[in-house]
């Protein structure tokens, strides 16, 4: 079984490890994890344990680009209680991961979306990511269906972020606080565009995309995209090519 410690804080004496249990994650999935707590050398009253999940986004403060820690989602222990000394607790549970988790595990020279497993009685926002173990968070069959289609029209993925803000769109938008936008370069002969940027929003039963399209001599322009779960690859490809002029 895949275990990886993810996290570990101390609390007084005790010690408190996150050890996920599985390889990787899907959007919308469920992550099982098991709260390792072993008491000190004195009895303690365990509460307020919190466990967030994390990713780094970009954002404008003060007219500068920096990157900031941002909470996707939240939990904490339903009840306190009392470790002894010496003694070992293990607590199991299930996260459901939010539809809107940004991916890690895409394959692009250069890749700056990172999501990561944080425990402690308060979640420190100044906490450097690359000190913690990241989760690899992989797509969902309707999102491959997409980034498969990307790549058959032609385009290469060549950078990922997370972005702070909101994704507003006929028929959907983003709820996080954060997008994710994977930035594509055209191949030689696709001389009509200079860049499409997307933004997967996948949802139960169907994937959203809103593509920025930067095309040469005609400026950006955004295209929102809905595909049901179940469409295809084939079809994700005929309707990308007839929304960017391909």
């Amino acid at each position: 079984m895949f275990k990886k410690v993810l996290a570990s804080v101390g609390i007084g004496g005790a010690k408190v490890d996150t050890v996920v249990l599985a390889a990787d994650v899907q959007p919308g999935g469920v992550l099982p994890i098991e709260v390792v707590i072993e008491g000190g050398a004195v009895s303690q009253d365990i509460s307020g344990l919190n466990l967030a999940l994390m990713t780094r986004i970009k954002a404008e403060v003060d007219d500068e680009v920096v990157l900031q820690n941002h909470v996707l989602q939240s939990w904490q222990l339903a009840h306190a209680f009392e470790i002894a000394a010496g003694d070992r607790r293990v607590i199991p549970m299930q996260l459901e991961i939010h539809p809107e988790t940004p991916l890690t595990a895409l394959a692009c020279g250069d890749n700056r979306s990172t999501v990561w497993l944080q425990t402690g009685l308060e979640i420190d926002l100044a906490l450097d990511a690359d000190d913690i173990d990241p989760i690899n968070v992989v797509p969902t069959p309707g999102m491959m269906d997409v980034l498969v289609a990307a790549e058959r029209c032609g385009l290469q993925l060549v950078k990922t972020d997370v972005e702070s803000g909101q994704v507003n769109a006929p028929g959907f938008r983003s709820t996080l606080g954060c997008y994710q936008e994977l930035e594509y370069r055209p191949q030689g002969w696709l001389t009509s565009l200079n860049e499409v940027e997307l933004t997967l929003l996948p949802q139960p039963g169907v994937t959203h995309v809103l593509a920025e399209v930067d095309r040469m001599m005609r400026g950006d322009a955004y295209i929102a995209l809905s595909f049901p779960d179940g469409t295809g690859v084939d079809q994700v490809e005929a309707q990308l090519r007839q929304q960017l002029g391909l």
